[in-house]
C-alpha cells in the first residue's frame, strides 16, 4: 500500500497548494449560487481520500466535458473554507485513454496476492477427477483470467468491494469448501472445491474498474452468474469434460446464491447446498468485518 502522505496525493494537500492531477470524480452537482450564476459542486478522490470541490467560472462549459464516475484531470488550488480543505477549481475534463491505472483510485486488498494465487493453484490441486482437473488447470493457464482474477473485486459495494477481493473470496471459499468436505466425507470434494473456485468467474465481465468499480454492459444486463456459466461452456469444450459432471457444476454455480435461481426452486445436490451457505458464511463474516453487525446479510448482489 503507498503512502497515505505521498507527494501529489490527496492526503498530502495543504491549505495553499496548488492542484494539477488525475482523481476520481465521485460527486458532481450543478448549483447556482446567490448571484443566480451556476457553479458545479463536486468531490475528488483518490485512494488516499477524498476532497470537496468547486467551480464557479464557466460552470456549463467545464461541466460538459465530464461525468461523475469518470477519472478527471483538474487543474485549481486548495483553500480552506470553514475550517474544512477544499479545491477551487479552474478546470476539469476527462482524463485521456490509458492516463492513469484504476488501481490508483480504488482501494486494493490488503492480503498478499502472490500469496493468494499460490493458494489458489495448491486448492486447485486438490480436485483429482480428471475432468474437473483439467478445467482447473485450463482456467490457471489463462493468463488473461488470472489477471483479471487478481485483479477484480468481488462485488460492488458490499464484501470484498475492492481491487483484488474476487481472488480473496475465491480462496475463501475455497478453503471452507475442503475443510468441511473433511468434516462431511460423502460430499463429493471434486466438484464442491471446483464450484467454489469458479462459482464467481462471471465477475471478471461483470465489472469494470474506473473512478468507481461499475457494472459493463453484459453485467447489467446477463449478470455475473449467466456470464460464468457461458464461460464454464467455453473453458469446458476445451478439456473434454464430460456432460454429467459439467452439469452437476452448473447446478452448483446456478445456485450460490440460493435455491429460488434453481428450475424447481430447491437444490439438487448436497455439493449445491454447501456452496451456497459456505459462500453466504464468507461474504457475510467479511461484509460484518467490513461494515459493521448491520451489514451481516448482504443482497444476493452482494454475495
Amino acid at each position: 500500500m503507498p503512502d497515505a502522505a505521498a507527494p501529489g496525493t490527496i492526503a498530502a494537500l495543504r491549505d495553499g497548494d496548488p492542484l494539477d492531477g488525475i482523481y476520481a470524480c465521485t460527486r458532481k452537482d450543478r448549483l447556482v449560487a446567490r448571484t443566480g450564476s451556476p457553479y458545479l459542486a463536486l468531490e475528488l478522490r483518490d485512494r488516499t481520500g477524498a476532497l470537496p470541490a468547486r467551480l464557479f467560472r464557466d460552470a456549463d462549459l467545464h461541466g460538459a466535458r465530464f461525468e461523475r464516475g469518470d477519472l478527471v484531470r483538474a487543474a485549481g488550488r486548495v483553500t480552506r473554507f470553514r475550517g474544512e480543505l477544499q479545491a477551487e477549481l479552474t478546470a476539469i475534463a476527462t482524463a485521456p485513454p490509458g492516463a492513469a491505472d484504476p488501481a490508483a483510485f480504488l482501494p486494493t486488498a490488503y492480503r498478499d496476492l502472490d500469496e493468494l494465487d499460490g493458494f489458489l493453484e495448491h486448492l486447485a490441486g486438490e480436485v483429482r477427477q480428471p475432468g474437473y482437473a483439467a478445467l482447473l488447470a485450463r482456467i490457471l493457464r489463462d493468463d488473461e483470467l488470472r489477471a483479471a482474477l487478481r485483479r477484480s473485486p468481488a462485488t460492488r459495494a458490499a464484501h470484498h468491494a475492492y481491487l483484488g477481493g474476487l481472488l480473496e473470496h475465491t480462496v475463501g471459499v475455497a478453503t471452507l469448501a475442503a475443510e468441511t468436505c473433511q468434516l462431511h466425507q460423502r460430499l463429493d470434494q471434486d466438484l464442491l472445491l471446483t464450484a467454489a473456485i469458479v462459482h464467481d468467474l462471471g465477475r471478471t465481465r461483470e465489472l469494470t474498474l474506473g473512478a468507481e468499480i461499475g457494472l459493463s454492459d453484459e453485467g447489467r444486463l446477463l449478470g455475473h452468474v449467466e456470464l460464468g456459466l457461458r464461460m464454464l461452456h467455453g473453458l469446458a469444450g476445451e478439456t473434454g469434460l464430460d456432460g454429467a459432471r459439467l452439469l452437476a457444476l452448473e447446478h452448483c454455480v446456478l445456485a450460490h446464491h440460493g435455491a429460488d435461481a434453481l428450475p424447481q426452486r430447491r437444490f439438487a445436490l448436497p455439493e449445491a447446498l454447501a456452496l451456497y451457505r459456505l459462500n453466504g458464511l464468507d461474504a457475510s463474516v467479511k461484509g460484518a468485518i467490513e461494515h459493521g453487525l448491520g451489514h451481516d446479510a448482504p443482497a444476493p448482489e452482494g454475495r
